[in-house]
Order: C-alpha cells, then sequence, then structure tokens
C-alpha cells in the first residue's frame, strides 16, 4: 500500500512537472486565448481597443519617412446638435473628429483616450482593402473582377468559394455559409478569434468553408471572411504581404503621423478583414482622401473611377436595407455622395462628398448590436454635417 502511494506520488509529480511545461511552452497562446475572452469586458475594453498590441501577434505597416500631411483647424463649430452630448455618451464615444473642406471643425477625445491611441478599426479596415484593391486593379495585378477567386487563391478549390468571383466577395455575395453572431461564443466569427489567438492560419480556416446557402452572386450578406480572401487574391496576383502594399500604395503617400500596425496570424498573415490600426487623425486623412475622389496633397492615391465603384450600391442588398458596395456602406436612402465605412462596437469613416465632410467616430458601444443603433448613429452623423 505504502508503494502504491510512493507511485501515485511520483505520477502526481510527472504531471505536475508535465502540465507546467505545457503550460510554459503554450504560455503566449494561453495569453492570447485568455485575451479573446475578455477582449470586450466592460471593464477593459476601451483599453484594449487601443492596446491591441499588447494582446495579439502584430506587424507594423510602415508609413513612409515622408513629411507629416497638415491636418489644419477651421473655423470653430458653433452650433452642434443638441444631442451630440448624450449621443457621446450612451454610444461610449472614444474620439470624434469632424472635417469640412479638408479642415478640422472639431476633435475630442473621451473615456481616457488620446490622439495618440491606435484604435482598432475593426470591419473600418475592409474599406482601406478595397481602396488597396482598386490600386492594384488599376495596375494590372488582377484582370477582372469577374475573374473567379481560384485564379488568384488556387487553395480555395474545391470549397464553398469555389465558382465565387472576386467582384462576388467584394460585395459580400459568395453566397458562402458563415456565422456572424458575435454574441456565441461557438459561432464562425469568434472561431476565427481562437484562430488568432492560437496561432493557427486564417487561410487554412477559409478553406475550411464547403457549405454555400445561396449561388454567388444572388444574395447578399455580411461575411466576414469573404474580405480574408480580397486578401488572398492580393497576394496571389501579386506575390507580396499585404502590409507592405498598403504602405506602398496608400498610408505612405498620406503622409500620416505615426505608423499603423495589422494584428495577424499564426503565419504572420495580416488579420485584413478587421485588424488595422490607426490614430484617429490617421483615419481622417484616409477618409478625406476618400471625399476627394482619391487624391490627396496633390497626387492621386486611389484612382477616381475605381472609389466610384467601391462606394455604389452594387451588392444584391434586400429592399430597405442598408446597401453595400466593394467593402463600403451606404444608407437604405442613401443620398448622393454619402457612404461611410463601420466596424463593431461603433467605427466608423462617415463622407458626406457634396457637403466636403468627413467625420471619423472610434467607441467601445457594448450595445452596438441593438435595434435602431447602427441608424441612429447616421443620423447623427448626417445632424452634424447639417450643423457645420
Amino acid at each position: 500500500m505504502r508503494s502504491f502511494g510512493k507511485w501515485l506520488g511520483r505520477l502526481l509529480l510527472v504531471l505536475i512537472l508535465a502540465a507546467a511545461v505545457v503550460g510554459f511552452w503554450k504560455r503566449e497562446q494561453i495569453m492570447r486565448l485568455l485575451a479573446v475572452n475578455s477582449l470586450f469586458n466592460a471593464e477593459k475594453i476601451v483599453t484594449n481597443f487601443s492596446n491591441m498590441n499588447a494582446a495579439f501577434l502584430t506587424t507594423p505597416v510602415s508609413r513612409g519617412d515622408g513629411p507629416i500631411s497638415p491636418l489644419p483647424h477651421g473655423a470653430e463649430w458653433t452650433t452642434p446638435p443638441p444631442e451630440l452630448p448624450a449621443w457621446i455618451t450612451d454610444r461610449s464615444v472614444t474620439s470624434l473628429l469632424v472635417m469640412q473642406g479638408g479642415d478640422i471643425r472639431y476633435e475630442e477625445y473621451f473615456l481616457g483616450t488620446t490622439p495618440a491611441d491606435r484604435r482598432i478599426s475593426w470591419s473600418v479596415a475592409k474599406s482601406f482593402l478595397s481602396s488597396l484593391f482598386g490600386v492594384l486593379m488599376a495596375e494590372g495585378a488582377v484582370t477582372s473582377l469577374d475573374d473567379p477567386v481560384t485564379k488568384y487563391a488556387p487553395k480555395l478549390a474545391n470549397t464553398a468559394y469555389d465558382g465565387a468571383s472576386i467582384r462576388n466577395v467584394l460585395n459580400m455575395a459568395s453566397g458562402v455559409v458563415f456565422d456572424e453572431d458575435y454574441l456565441d461564443k461557438n459561432s464562425d466569427i469568434i472561431r476565427m478569434g481562437r484562430v488568432i489567438a492560437l496561432g493557427g492560419t486564417l487561410d487554412d480556416f477559409t478553406a475550411s468553408f464547403s457549405e454555400t446557402f445561396a449561388a454567388p452572386g444572388t444574395a447578399w450578406q455580411y461575411v466576414s471572411i469573404d474580405t480574408h480572401v480580397v486578401g488572398m487574391i492580393i497576394r496571389g496576383a501579386t506575390g507580396r504581404d499585404i502590409p507592405d502594399l498598403l504602405s506602398e500604395k496608400i498610408i505612405a503617400p498620406l503622409g500620416m503621423e505615426q505608423a499603423p500596425y495589422y494584428i495577424t496570424d499564426g503565419a504572420g498573415t495580416a488579420f485584413v478583414l478587421g485588424g488595422l490600426n490607426l490614430t484617429t487623425r490617421d483615419y481622417a486623412r484616409f477618409g478625406q482622401m476618400i471625399l476627394q475622389d482619391g487624391e490627396y496633397n496633390g497626387k492621386q492615391i486611389v484612382p477616381a473611377d475605381w472609389i466610384a465603384a467601391a462606394t455604389a450600391a452594387s451588392a444584391p442588398t434586400k429592399p430597405g436595407d442598408r446597401q453595400y458596395g466593394f467593402q463600403w456602406w451606404s444608407p437604405s436612402d442613401a443620398r448622393d455622395g454619402e457612404f461611410f465605412g463601420h466596424g463593431i462596437y461603433g467605427q466608423y469613416i462617415y463622407i458626406d462628398q457634396p457637403k466636403g465632410v468627413v467625420i471619423v467616430s472610434t467607441a467601445a458601444d457594448r450595445q452596438f448590436r441593438e435595434p435602431g443603433i447602427s441608424t441612429g448613429n447616421i443620423e447623427v452623423f448626417r445632424k452634424i454635417a447639417e450643423s457645420l
């Protein structure tokens, strides 16, 4: 009996030591997984959204070596909408920057954030990728929007994406079954977060999908993984990674204040559908370039015809719903020249071209999915534009 006790004690010691070794070996993955699980906690969300590089693998996007482009301050904004203070509080806004005619009319930071914070874009990153795609399209890296995605991303042959075109994935009309429920811990979008946290590869994750709910191009459904496919197409067409391309084609020409960075997967592939991090002012520089049909500081950065095509409501959305183009949104009752980039938890770049207005809003709004919130945000942006 005594010998059995000694044997059991040794076994427990071996198991404890083994667990300690595994825990040390997997420490970074465990820490990233814990970060994912607490990312949206009420007491941490604001800090987390300004410090994503403290919890995830990242890669820098060079700002280049050029000068910082000016963002001049214009006339004081004296007639803000009366509901603005309550909206800022209710929507947990962390920064709000309003530009008109290329001048800053309003800029404030809330909940302890500062102008130096590089805030997570979430799906506003999709609009950046769309602009990069437009540049590469004009340069001839991709021959046609109607090319099959498998021409440039052969890994997707014999998957749910086999038969989808580039136009389909830009429009979020691939027909691929993908669960985008951020509140379901077993949804595809949350599983994707665990893949990133544990050092898996998004290319393999994307290639794992095999089911479709509609023929490509016939129905619209917001499927974030479609944007990763756009990234795969860009990488396949150019043989280069997206952070370098984005730096060369978009970021450096804009003269940003700080170098952005991307969250990456375990293979170092940029999380292009939502992992770009920039300052509020640098989001505004990008938005101003888009407002100006791709021109900024006297240089045509993105072709004007691409911006027109990308921001047009071309996706097969249902009547009465918000409309979608090539990774850009527009309201269901969109006015001419009105469109926006939108990320979860309240990230926006709103553009009203006729009024010359760009509005950047970052937030940590844990109620962002409640009915009427998104529509209400656009109404506030409209009232801001009208009040300038």
